[in-house]
């Protein structure tokens, strides 16, 4: 790794809520980095309600930064809780307005995706939907591992510290295998 270019992750995630155990599960994926990569985040919240009438006027600035830290970064980390059976909204609004014309800036890029939730899937249906979503957007999703966070109340401190060993494995082990994945992605230097 040493002679190449660290990988450029880009996290963002899919809740608002300030003690969310998925804005900790971030937290901890910048923890738990393996070497050769680094991992810059995103806060979605101002980005507005997407509206047309909005875009045909200039894409407002949080999407504007959103966008280009999107095409800077070598990857995407995506958590997201699962809201209803599906993924959340704001998450699906962010989405939406990164991917309008032109150059949608998640065209080719690698994605993880991981998330939390109190319940026993632990963010596996919304975590599916978001796989739909990018396979419409060309993005290059990471297969495998899975990370999806069951009965998160047992396995984060009063302090949104992950404790929990094996989930701190499996993250790590996501991380790696995205950086690797983007490595084999990545254009020839």
């Amino acid at each position: 790794m040493a002679d190449r270019q660290p990988v450029k992750i880009l996290g963002f995630c899919g809740s608002l809520r300030v003690n969310s155990y998925n804005a900790a599960a971030l937290r901890a994926a910048g923890e738990l980095l393996p070497d050769g990569m680094t991992l810059e985040t995103f806060d979605i919240a101002p980005i507005p309600l997407y509206n047309e009438d909005i875009r045909a006027k200039g894409l407002p600035p949080a999407v504007l930064a959103f966008r280009e830290q999107i095409a800077a970064a070598d990857a995407l980390l995506i958590v997201t809780p699962e809201y209803n059976y599906s993924a959340p909204g704001v998450l699906k609004n962010a989405i939406d307005w990164a991917s309008r014309p032109p150059e949608q800036p998640f065209d080719g890029k690698p994605v993880a995706i991981m998330g939390a939730s109190p319940g026993m899937l632990g963010t596996a249906r919304a975590q599916y939907h978001l796989r739909q979503m990018f396979v419409f957007l060309n993005a290059h999703l990471l297969n495998k591992p899975e990370v999806m966070i069951a009965a998160a109340p047992t396995k984060f401190d009063d302090q949104g510290r992950l404790t929990d060993e094996k989930t701190r494995e499996m993250i790590g082990r996501l991380l790696t295998s995205l950086r690797d994945w983007s490595l084999r992605l990545r254009p020839s230097e």
